[in-house]
């Protein structure tokens, strides 16, 4: 048996890392208020706040605008100087989209009255996404850039809102929008993972560079890198081409050899890289809180990263504890 004692110190989940150059501070572990969340029961929430997480992430997209409700009945009566929750604007529906000034004053209207409270902290401009937007991508950009982000920083001008950020899944829309405007946040969606590097060389490191903070939401990948490469295993809400199947067949076997369950060192390795604030995770049940606070306890031999990197695995310059 390994001595872990002898490794470098784990990952404190509840340890606050401050957004951007704000007063804001966030846990290293969030709770995401999406496809999990929605499906979770009423205590969840609860196990969530009693285990200390203070960071919470939601959207008027979740379940038709319900997301943001449960997690206004959930923080009633919570300390409200003590938690952190960060909402979006511009995506209203699975096909409906509103980046003009009046649509982001009315949806940040109607979240707070779903949320019950008198502000939120940080707002972030969702899915400015080719992916979605196709040829009126950048249609789109311009009118985040135009009309939207004015707004934001406004109301963070005015001390309404805390932090102004980004939320897509593209590590280079990120990119753009950080090079066009004063952003204190993104939140990249599987974008920086044990499978998706190519933020590394030029986003993360612009965001390090200008302490702009990055929140890794689905650091799992949407599944995979938690359940591994079983039957039926997910990747970005479809099933796992042979492709990623491979590499994450090859990245078990490198953690088989280091005693280190592979959802440890998914959840870990983004928070190695010194512009990432938090993971942000959707949980269906208390369980599930529980075991990635575990997880991100869990000391991970250095001697995995190097294996890793050596495999060709993970990027050589990704920042990993020695």
């Amino acid at each position: 048996m390994v001595d872990s004692a002898a490794f470098p110190p784990a990952i404190d989940p509840l340890e606050r890392r401050r957004i951007g150059s704000t007063a804001l501070t966030v846990t290293r572990l969030g709770v995401g208020g999406g496809s999990s969340f929605t499906r979770a029961g009423d205590d969840l929430l609860d196990a969530c706040w009693d285990a200390g997480l203070r960071h919470f992430d939601t959207s008027p997209l979740y379940a038709s605008g319900d997301s943001e409700r449960r997690f206004g009945k959930a923080l009633a009566g919570r300390p409200r100087a003590e938690f952190v929750l960060s909402t979006k604007v511009g995506r209203l529906g699975e096909r409906a989209f509103g980046y003009s000034a009046a649509d982001v004053r009315a949806s940040l209207e109607r979240s707070l009255e779903r949320l019950g409270l008198d502000r939120v902290d940080m707002v972030m401009i969702h899915d400015v996404d080719p992916d979605l937007h196709g040829e009126n991508f950048e249609r789109c950009f311009a009118l985040a850039m135009g009309e939207t982000y004015p707004v934001l920083e406004r109301l963070r001008a005015q001390g309404a809102i805390g932090a102004v950020g980004v939320g897509v899944k593209n590590w280079d829309v990120c990119l753009r929008f950080a090079r066009a405007g004063n952003f204190d946040c993104f939140m990249l969606a599987g974008g920086y993972t044990l499978l998706q590097h190519g933020s590394l060389a030029e986003f993360l490191a612009h965001c390090a560079a200008h302490r702009i903070s990055v929140m890794v939401a689905a650091p799992y990948n949407t599944g995979i890198l938690a359940t591994g490469s079983i039957e039926g295993a997910r990747y970005y809400y479809q099933p796992a081409p042979p492709e990623i199947l491979a590499r994450v067949r090859a990245l078990e076997v490198v953690c088989a050899r280091h005693d280190t369950p592979l959802a440890a060192a998914a959840l870990q390795f983004p928070l190695h890289h010194p512009a990432v604030a938090s993971v942000v995770v959707g949980h269906s049940h208390a369980e599930e809180v529980h075991r990635n606070l575990a997880l991100l306890r869990r000391p991970i031999p250095p001697a995995l990263w190097v294996e890793l990197k050596q495999a060709g695995l993970i990027p050589a310059a990704a920042p990993t504890p020695r």
